[in-house]
Formats: structure tokens, C-alpha cells, sequence
């Protein structure tokens, strides 16, 4: 479960790269846990969500005088609680997110996860260089570490470059093949990229970003953007794909936190 998390900040950190794209693109995303024990575990806690007296519960907890003040101090914990709350009574929802939104703009981007419980905004500044996570329930918002700060013990990724190509919303794409070990486990990744979006260059980019650190040093690697990721670890699987590639103009005010926002430490 841990990794699959730090698995989907290193996808989200690879979609803040972007140089003079505007518009918006649409991703599926579908994670499996396979590790049994973890497995077991997933499936405990989606049927404890839909048990009727764990919502009890979880409503006298969050009316505790004492969880009341913790969730005052924490807007991100409050926010998540009630997100679980709220997925509870509907019937579940989904513990991982099934998709990604990123919205482009003068280098900048905007992410947002679908059918998850992370109920929060991730700004890329391109003028700050800098990462937030944004409540906008809570108008709260905290600076986040880059990708290449997480604290991970990661080797040297190995990239193949094949000779496979497929169509991904009709552009041509070349298969590379990536491993490496994070956290004493092995990663295999299979990324399907793309040189044919004018603006957008996950290669040209990655220096700048990554700051040519070894965790991620792959990505500059990749030639092109990538349209599809697949990741094979010993928890899990994920599988993300691009689905909507769209040119648009995007308000500037969508890459600019609210003056009102209160900033509150990072939970990255």
C-alpha cells in the first residue's frame, strides 16, 4: 500500500512537466493490491466502510472534544476524515484514486485525483519551482517535497529502449523498460511515450525539475511524454493511461492559491 502511494506522487510529479502545452489531460488509473496479506487487509477495511456500526464509531470520534481540537489544529486530517466519512455513508467509494486531471498552463500544472478519498489539488509553479497540496474545502494549502526529496532509498533505474510501438489517442508511441529497487523491493515499469505533443517533453524537462537526482534520473531517459504507465512491484500493480489530450485555454487564476488560503504543515 505504501508503495503503490509512492508510486502515484512519483506519476504525479512526472505530470508538473510541461513547457508551452495549455490544456488539459484526462488519465484512468487502476491500482491492485496482489500481495495477499495486503490484500486481505484492503478488503477488511472496504468492508469495515460500509459496516454501519464502524460509521457510528467514526461519527463519535470526530465529535470528540479532543478529536475536535486535533482536526482544528490539522485541516488536512479534518478534511480527509470527513472525505472518509462521507464515502462511508455513500456506500464505500473507492480507497485509491481511478483517475487524474492536470490542467497546463505556462509551464505550470494543476493535478486533481478522481474516486478517491485525497480530497486535494496538486499545484506545480513553474515561477516558484515549487509543489502544493491544496484544500480548497478548507482553504488551507501546504508546500509538498519534491519527488526527488521523498525520503526513498532507490538504486540506479535501468532504461531499455525498445523497439515496440503502439497508438495511444493516435500518437505514436515507443515502449521503455524501467527497474530499479526502492525501499529493498523491486520496480518494473513498461512506459509507453510520445514525441508528437508539441510543448510537451518529459526529456528536456527532467534536468531542470529532478535536479539530475538518481531516483529519477530515468525520466530523462524517456524520450517524449509518456501516455501509459505500467508498474509491476511485489504489493502491487498500477496501470495509468491517458485518455483525453485536449488544447484549450485555461483560466490563469486555476495556478494561483487564493490570497485567503492558510498555509498548514505538508502531510508529504
Amino acid at each position: 500500500m505504501k508503495n503503490l502511494l509512492i508510486a502515484l506522487l512519483l506519476v504525479i510529479s512526472i505530470n508538473v512537466l510541461a513547457q508551452s502545452f495549455e490544456g488539459t489531460m484526462v488519465w484512468s488509473m487502476k491500482m491492485e493490491i496482489t500481495d495477499p496479506a495486503k490484500k486481505a487487509q484492503m478488503e477488511d477495511a472496504q468492508k469495515m466502510m460500509q459496516d454501519p456500526e464502524k460509521i457510528k464509531e467514526m461519527e463519535k470520534q470526530m465529535a470528540d472534544p479532543k478529536m475536535q481540537e486535533m482536526m482544528a489544529q490539522n485541516p488536512q486530517m479534518k478534511a480527509q476524515m470527513e472525505k472518509m466519512l462521507e464515502m462511508m455513508k455513500s456506500g464505500g467509494g473507492n480507497l485509491m484514486p481511478t483517475g487524474m486531471t492536470v490542467k497546463f498552463k505556462n509551464g505550470s500544472s494543476l493535478s486533481r485525483l478522481d474516486g478517491s478519498f485525497i480530497d486535494s489539488d496538486f499545484l506545480y509553479s513553474k515561477e516558484k519551482n515549487q509543489t502544493y497540496m491544496i484544500d480548497r474545502k478548507n482553504k488551507t494549502y501546504s508546500v509538498t517535497k519534491h519527488a526527488d526529496t521523498l525520503s526513498l532509498k532507490a538504486t540506479e533505474a535501468k532504461v531499455t529502449k525498445t523497439s515496440e510501438t503502439t497508438k495511444i489517442l493516435n500518437y505514436t508511441c515507443t515502449k521503455y523498460l524501467v527497474e530499479y529497487t526502492l525501499n529493498g523491493k523491486a520496480i518494473a515499469q513498461n512506459v509507453w511515450a510520445t514525441k508528437e505533443i508539441k510543448g510537451l517533453d518529459l526529456s528536456a524537462m527532467a534536468n531542470q525539475q529532478m535536479g539530475g537526482n538518481s531516483r529519477m534520473a530515468f525520466l530523462k531517459q524517456i524520450d517524449g511524454v509518456p501516455l501509459r504507465v505500467e508498474m509491476n512491484m511485489p504489493d502491487g500493480t498500477m496501470l495509468m493511461e491517458a485518455k483525453q489530450i485536449k488544447r484549450e485555454s485555461v483560466p490563469a487564476s486555476d495556478f494561483i492559491i487564493p490570497s485567503d488560503y492558510k498555509e498548514v504543515k505538508s502531510a508529504f
